[in-house]
């Protein structure tokens, strides 16, 4: 049996992260969290909620947690469908500490192996990424985090590496550098945009809007930072 600490999230901590997707700022909430992607009738884990969070009526066992999500970022070379799927993972594992654990972990050393062969395999080091910087935003900067200390922009680069021509995996890489430099988002998110005009999953998310009807969409979003980040260095000259 699990230590009641780890079955257990305070609910000041539940609190806080619910806040966090509603409040006003440059991203409106955690981008690679508070908005659900669009994968069409592509396999994912079993969601019931309509919305960014759990509704509360779910009785997904998350003992499974790892398992389940690697068996389905297995079966798929789409990172839209790895995106979501580690987005609803992640939410998951704000539940279940340990099972927060074992998934990473299991990312991870798939991603530290995958570096050391000759052959990489970007997938593997864009789940890596993808998984590290969804915890970071969702389950805080405190020792309970157990992506603390991680780097998943690194590995992200290592994936566009290999995927240079990817817009969907540049489209991830854009939402995982929002407040990062300059230089670099711009060319991911460029590459996202530019790549939606032939990539029609891309192009329908990129079309749908952050956090309801009032707010900006996606590709918006993602371009309107880095207009932003110019203005500001227009005026301080």
């Amino acid at each position: 049996m699990r230590p009641k600490s780890l079955r257990l999230v305070s609910p000041m901590l539940a609190a806080i992260a619910t806040f966090s997707c509603l409040t006003t700022s440059l991203t409106a909430g955690p981008p690679l969290i508070c908005h659900a992607f669009d994968i069409g009738n592509a396999k994912s884990l079993p969601w019931v909620s309509h919305d960014w969070n759990l509704s509360g009526s779910e009785n997904y066992d998350t003992h499974h947690l790892a398992n389940d999500t690697l068996a389905v970022l297995n079966a798929s070379r789409v990172p839209l469908v790895h995106m979501e799927t580690l987005r609803r993972a992640t939410l998951y594992a704000r539940k279940d500490p340990v099972a927060a654990k074992q998934l990473l972990l299991q990312l991870v050393t798939r991603a530290k192996s995958t570096e050391a062969s000759s052959s990489p395999d970007a997938f593997a080091l864009f789940d890596a990424a993808y998984l590290t910087e969804a915890y970071k935003q969702w389950l805080g900067e405190k020792g309970r985090n157990p992506a603390n200390g991680l780097d998943g922009l690194s590995w992200m680069k290592h994936a566009m590496q290999l995927r240079p021509s990817d817009p969907q995996m540049a489209f991830a890489a854009a939402l995982i550098t929002l407040r990062g430099s300059e230089s670099v988002h711009r060319e991911y998110a460029q590459l996202a945009t530019d790549g939606a005009k032939s990539d029609e999953l891309l192009s329908r998310n990129l079309a749908t809007r952050f956090r309801g009807a009032q707010s900006e969409t996606m590709a918006e979003m993602i371009l309107k930072n880095d207009s932003a980040k110019s203005e500001t260095k227009v005026a301080r000259q």
